[in-house]
């Protein structure tokens, strides 16, 4: 059976997908075009992975179909041994599409499982986006935050911080949080320099204010469709919608450099 026909059988069939990218830093066919932006970039390494996936896919057997594709390239992607974990600060941001809190713990799950650790360093959580004129409330972030707390202390996590959080509203879920946010990202592209009453805030509470360039929307429900129908010929892709992006980076500790990054994504199909 040709791979096209593989993957429209195992996209037609089974319910969920997950997919790993494998290490970024390693993957040569990015070296050769620098992608402009994190989405397009996202939207790359998709396509990629899942052409290279569906390509090594042997004949199937239509009664052994899967329910969850598991989209990863065994070569490139590689576990944290041991003798490394102590040298390496595992940190991550989770994009959410939709506004359910499970999706968090299931991220950090996968993470755990696909980088070979029992423990992140970092979770940094980006609200599904707003639509236009509506602004992220505390009433939004506390279910979010809430999941994220729980996952501190069942020692999944170990720090949690936000996402472009002005001082007012990084102030109000400070004051409401158990397990304080200990850092805030903020955008600048949005402000040329941070916001002196935010840094003001920040320094006194010993929140870290790290930069991004990550768009409000880090890909758009259009934009992950065309990358699985690239991926391969004569797919249906019209019910398959993303729950939820993470990236990772693997930061060596006593040099500050990126050892592995990469994404997970995990998406589901509507019924028909």
């Amino acid at each position: 059976m040709e791979a096209h026909v593989n993957a429209k059988v195992l996209l037609n069939h089974a319910t969920s997908l997950q997919l790993h990218t494998g290490n970024l830093v390693n993957r040569s066919r990015l070296k050769k075009k620098c992608p402009s932006s994190p989405s397009e970039e996202l939207q790359d390494c998709i396509q990629a992975t899942l052409s290279k996936w569906f390509a090594t896919i042997p004949s199937l057997e239509t009664k052994d179909l899967p329910m969850t594709l598991d989209c990863s390239i065994p070569e490139e992607t590689e576990a944290i041994t041991a003798e490394e974990r102590e040298e390496l600060k595992v940190s991550v941001k989770i994009f959410l599409s939709e506004r359910d809190c499970s999706s968090i713990r299931n991220a950090v799950e996968m993470a755990c499982q696909s980088l070979g650790v029992s423990q992140l360093d970092s979770v940094i959580i980006a609200p599904p986006p707003l639509p236009d004129g509506d602004s992220q409330t505390l009433e939004h972030l506390q279910p979010l935050w809430a999941e994220l707390e729980g996952l501190v202390r069942s020692n999944k996590v170990t720090a949690i911080g936000t996402s472009d959080l002005d001082k007012a509203l990084l102030e109000q879920l400070y004051n409401w949080a158990q397990v304080k946010p200990s850092s805030n990202q903020v955008n600048l592209a949005s402000c040329c320099v941070m916001p002196p009453d935010l840094t003001a805030f920040a320094k006194e509470f010993d929140i870290q204010l790290l930069t991004h360039n990550d768009p409000k929307e880090l890909i758009s429900a259009t934009a992950f469709q065309e990358a699985v129908q690239a991926s391969t010929q004569d797919l249906q892709v019209a019910h398959w919608s993303l729950e939820w992006v993470l990236r990772y980076s693997l930061i060596v500790k006593s040099r500050g450099i990126i050892k592995s990054k990469g994404y997970l994504v995990h998406a589901k199909r509507s019924a028909l």
